[in-house]
């Protein structure tokens, strides 16, 4: 099966000691690579500068196992940064310097056509509200004309209603791209804080019932340490609760552990206990995306 991700990666600053560590992240990015580690053809859809530190990134993902061949390099821009910063209970809140990042013309940039015609031919593509964000009103058109087209073909679209407040002009600008990406999907994967954020409502059932309405069956909502809502209305909460290191790419944790295994054949239920899993060894270490371990 093969899996295009589409979205921002940006360069990750966090505390090490006295000092910082560079490393990398963003939300589809995060889901991109862990589920490249399980095994997936996965393919990241982005564009970077063209600098030795976006260089270094592309290295670095191939050698998680991530398909760099649709990355694109931007002539002028460089690659966003954010800095992680957590308190006591490992709940994290990030520091953003991405106004010019490379992403938010991906589409506009030469090889753009070729990278999204080969993930039209995708099995299943991923993308997210921060995706939508970062991009001009004719790249928003360009990422629901490629959803269309792979959902026409019989392909799968998981789209992350991930909200963040300072990317949007208002939360009516950011319901509208909501909606209108929630009716390309397949497969929803909202965070029941995010969609109070945006909306005031505070029910997992409203938030299913709003995205099943326009059109995207199939859709988790995501309650925090509680667990999530699967799409016939039960509960999956965590076999263990954890005192978290870093929520950091929590979320994204979870969206790669569930796709990977709806991927594999499992039903809603042990795709969410797969997600848990993935999600709870992510918050039990430091930065979005932890090193793999022996």
């Amino acid at each position: 099966m093969r899996v295009v991700v589409i979205g921002e990666a940006m360069l990750e600053l966090s505390r090490s000691g006295a000092g910082c560590q560079l490393a990398y992240g963003g939300d589809t990015l995060n889901t991109a690579v862990h589920m490249a580690r399980a095994g997936h053809d996965v393919a990241y859809l982005t564009a970077l500068g063209s600098d030795p530190l976006s260089a270094d990134l592309k290295e670095r993902w191939a050698g998680e196992g991530l398909d760099t061949s649709l990355v694109l390099d931007h002539p002028t821009r460089s690659t966003g940064l954010y800095a992680i910063s957590t308190d006591a209970t490992g709940e994290r809140s990030f520091s953003y310097w991405r106004d010019t990042s490379a992403a938010r013309e991906m589409f506009a940039l030469p090889g753009s056509a070729e990278a999204l015609e080969l993930a039209t031919q995708a099995d299943l593509i991923a993308f997210s509200l921060i995706t939508l964000a970062i991009l001009p009103p004719e790249g928003r058109k360009t990422m629901f004309a490629l959803a269309g087209a792979v959902r026409l073909r019989g392909g799968q679209v998981a789209f992350d209603g991930n909200y963040r407040q300072r990317l949007w002009n208002d939360t009516a600008e950011a319901c509208k791209v909501r909606d209108e990406a929630i009716a390309l999907a397949t497969i929803g994967l909202p965070t029941l804080e995010d969609e109070t954020a945006l909306s005031g409502e505070d029910r997992a059932s409203a938030v299913a019932s709003h995205w099943q309405g326009l059109g995207c069956a199939e859709t988790v909502v995501k309650l925090g340490a509680e667990g999530c809502r699967l799409p016939d209305g039960s509960v999956i909460a965590p076999e263990v609760v954890l005192a978290p290191v870093d929520t950091s790419g929590a979320g994204d944790a979870f969206n790669a552990g569930y796709l990977a295994a709806r991927l594999d054949g499992a039903d809603h239920s042990k795709a969410a206990c797969a997600g848990h899993k993935l999600a709870g060894w992510t918050i039990m270490r430091s930065g979005a995306i932890p090193a793999q371990e022996p």
